[in-house]
């Protein structure tokens, strides 16, 4: 049986522990101190361990896989990677801090142990890392959502997303500045970023569309391997609008991994 830590317990992480394969448990989940005791109760009845520390866990798991946010990776990431367990993140738009990127590079190093940057919401990553080695010259992505897929985040402030009746570009910038601005909505944007020409040269625009039900995400690359566009219409989960289904589903493939002969 593979062990798994979780750091979070919201909707993405719940998504990940009802479809995770068997062979595979959760055994610990971390979580902030104010909210132990109340999950610790919710629990109760498995065998999973509660903690607000990955250092209270004395055996190793077999995959951290991080599901909390910009601010638990930065808090917990470094420690995971020193102790030489393998960290999967969901919350790739905290790396565009070059400091803590830097950080858990040299903590992975250290451990060694690894940094697996998950697909997340969107595909071809693959694709695009293998074209980077003859050279990239341009990588565009656009997102768009539904008007409640932004709420609650700046995009509040630079377009009315109660009254907007057509799509509508709200942002334009590089994947660092997207990733810093929206970091609940724009993972996307780092993971196509560290996949491809960095998060400066990394080209994004976010639209608002009160016309979609469903998060778009496109890539288009182009370089000396020639150029591709990818487009996918992906499902948010019914639990929270700002989080894809196919994210969560990533990071459900990352646990099956660990059962797999053949990568």
């Amino acid at each position: 049986m593979k062990k798994i830590m979780l750091i979070g317990y919201g909707a993405m992480a719940r998504e990940v522990v009802s479809r995770l394969p068997k062979g595979v448990q959760v055994a610990w989940v971390v979580v902030p101190p104010e909210f132990r005791e109340k999950l610790a109760g919710e629990l109760a009845d498995t065998d999973i361990a509660v903690l607000d520390s990955v250092t209270q866990a004395y055996t190793a798991p077999d995959l951290v896989l991080e599901c909390a946010g910009h601010a638990a990776l930065a808090e917990h990431g470094e420690t995971v990677l020193r102790k030489g367990w393998p960290l999967a993140v969901v919350s790739v738009g905290a790396l565009s801090d070059a400091l803590l990127y830097a950080k858990l590079r040299c903590a992975a190093s250290k451990g060694h142990s690894s940094l697996k940057i998950l697909s997340g919401a969107v595909a071809g990553m693959d694709g695009l890392a293998a074209a980077r080695e003859a050279g990239l010259e341009e990588v565009l992505y656009v997102s768009r959502k539904s008007p409640q897929s932004w709420h609650g985040s700046p995009a509040e402030t630079l377009v009315d997303l109660n009254t907007v009746d057509k799509a509508t570009v709200f942002f334009e910038g590089s994947a660092g500045e997207a990733a810093r601005l929206f970091p609940a909505n724009a993972n996307v944007a780092a993971t196509i970023a560290l996949n491809g020409v960095g998060m400066d040269a990394t080209r994004v625009q976010l639209v608002v569309d009160p016309h979609t039900h469903r998060n778009t995400h496109r890539i288009h690359a182009r370089g000396a391997f020639g150029e591709m566009s990818i487009e996918l219409a992906g499902h948010p989960l019914p639990s929270n609008p700002k989080t894809s289904m196919l994210a969560a589903l990533s990071a459900v493939r990352a646990c099956r991994q660990l059962l797999e002969p053949v990568a």
